[in-house]
């Protein structure tokens, strides 16, 4: 039975939990399943949900599966160390460098269940924050022979593009099942900055689309534009982020009507005057009032997450009229790993290899948790290098 090193995350206190803290410590990986791989973490992604678990929200991972301690991590790449001694079906070998898919718990077609993301909310996972773990062959992807793409790049890719290629896939789908090529040829995709929203909006442009992307940093406005996306200064609308609570405050709703009026105009001017025709939201919450009221007569909402918000408030007859379809998945199935994968490998879409900083030491991972948490983190795809390749 072997032991490691890893980051743990302790379970929160019952009536109090707060946010936690990692703490550097060792655990028992126990007998390896003959479908189980050993490996060692190469790089591991610092994901959103690797902050929510550290802040408690919107649940207590740790008491969620029952366990005093968890080890977080759900995106990244590995090597192989000992592959599983059942039969698998990418015959996995010591030595296979391999993409990590997390769904740890498909439903009967395939997509991931509440409970299913390894390392993060999937009970027994020990995630990528660990210096060995063990993982169920099926969930192991080996990266493309002779890859042109750097590691860091594959681990940046892991979970954030993934999914949006994922969820790319129905809100398009669904858009043209609404308005055909005949109708509209170009569809004007827009979205709220974010690592995945730049992944899909970037893949948007590769099929074809006119993409947009708000955000509000100066280095992330060039960083969009120098990969065929537009982008829109969000300190434009300084009050675009919407508080249902303070609907009654009229110094309130002025403010915010008057960010809406310059959001709303700015998409206008930017799709002809039709709104946009997808609009990627993986905030929720605050932002949909104005989500929704950007989207064009059959426009598509699409999301995978929810950043500032598990709850969304729209008006189903508006809703209704405007023909407007919202879409929602969550990661993917392995058959749109693979999909995803040999695209990226293919056409390039790819995290750009100059907007990955070099990643954090292992043992710095509580000032990269620190670094996150205060918004200090320039980069969409903040990495850490667990073990040397």
């Amino acid at each position: 039975m072997q032991s490691t090193q890893a980051w743990l995350l302790p379970v929160g206190q019952e009536q109090n939990p707060g946010p936690g803290r990692l703490e550097l410590g060792r655990i028992s990986l126990g007998e390896l399943q003959p479908d189980e791989a050993l490996v060692e973490p190469l790089f591991a992604g610092w994901e959103g949900n690797c902050f929510h678990a550290v802040q408690r929200k919107p649940i207590d991972v740790c008491a969620s599966r029952g366990e005093p301690s968890v080890v977080l991590g759900n995106s990244g790449v590995v090597r192989v160390l000992r592959p599983p001694t059942a039969p698998n079906d990418d015959g996995l070998r010591e030595g296979d460098v391999c993409l990590l898919q997390a769904n740890y718990k498909p439903d009967v077609f395939g997509y991931g269940q509440n409970g299913a993301a390894f390392g993060y909310d999937a009970p027994g996972t020990i995630g990528l924050l660990a210096k060995r773990t063990k993982i169920r062959g099926s969930c192991l992807v080996p990266l493309p022979p002779h890859t042109r793409h750097s590691l860091e790049q594959w681990a940046a890719f892991s979970v954030r593009y993934v999914t949006a290629y994922a969820n790319w896939r129905v809100a398009y789908g669904t858009w043209r099942l609404q308005v055909t090529e005949q109708d509209q040829r170009t569809p004007y995709v827009w979205g709220w900055g974010g690592g995945t929203s730049f992944a899909e909006l970037t893949l948007a442009v590769l099929l074809g689309a006119e993409a947009t992307i708000v955000t509000s940093t100066e280095n992330r406005m060039a960083l969009a534009k120098a990969n065929g996306l537009s982008a829109v200064d969000r300190r434009r609308f300084p009050d675009i982020a919407f508080d249902e609570r303070r609907a009654k405050d009229p110094d309130y709703m002025r403010r915010y009507q008057e960010s809406e009026k310059t959001f709303l105009r700015i998409v206008h001017e930017t799709t002809h005057g039709m709104g946009a025709s997808i609009f990627v939201d993986y905030i929720g919450g605050t932002s949909m009032r104005a989500t929704l009221a950007a989207l064009a007569r059959e426009g598509v909402v699409t999301t995978a997450g929810w950043r500032e918000g598990l709850r969304s408030t729209f008006m189903r007859a508006i809703e209704c009229i405007e023909r407007h379809q919202h879409i929602h998945t969550h990661y993917a199935r392995r058959s749109e790993v693979l999909e995803a994968m040999a695209l990226g490998e293919e056409r390039g879409w790819m995290p750009p290899a100059d907007a990955l900083e070099k990643p954090h030491p292992y043992d710095q991972v509580p000032q990269l948790v620190s670094a996150y948490a205060a918004g200090n983190i320039s980069t969409y795809f903040p990495l850490i290098r667990v073990n040397s390749y």
